[in-house]
């Protein structure tokens, strides 16, 4: 991978957001900060289909989705795959923070989002982050 990011242990990412202008932004912003981004869906049903054909590192779930089910369904889909989750909410669910590994809280800018995701990649690795953003909360 280009400018020395050939080490993450984060690099194909699954956005799942019902804000079509925050699901953009991200994905413009991960693809540019050289991340793989799998797919961009607003549902549950539509989460299911990639976590359950798609090789994923990451999924960046908002809690309140299209439809009937929600982001907490989706990081329960994801950790029975092996898959870390991040929720990017207004309104973190601490309920279910034993199926993610934190909550990034809307608002946030976009420099948090990256190094949300650094953050979670060094300790997936077994290191320690070099900073946590503010808006972060590590389960």
């Amino acid at each position: 991978m280009l400018f020395g990011h050939d080490d993450r242990i984060i690099t194909k990412i699954l956005i799942v957001e019902d804000e079509p202008l925050v699901a953009f932004d991200n994905e413009h912003l991960l693809a540019q900060a050289g991340y793989q981004v799998v797919d961009t869906v607003d549902s549950y049903a539509h989460a299911e289909l990639v976590i359950r054909s798609a090789d994923i590192d990451l999924v960046l779930a908002d809690v309140r989705l299209r439809g009937r089910r929600t982001g907490v369904d989706v990081a329960q889909l994801a950790r029975d795959r092996n898959v870390s989750v991040l929720f990017v909410t207004a309104n973190c669910p601490t309920e279910a923070r034993h199926l993610a590994v934190g909550c990034l809280v809307k608002p946030y800018a976009p420099k948090e989002l990256l190094a949300a995701i650094e953050a979670i990649d060094a300790i997936m690795a077994g290191g320690s982050p070099a900073r946590l953003p503010q808006a972060l909360m590590l389960f």
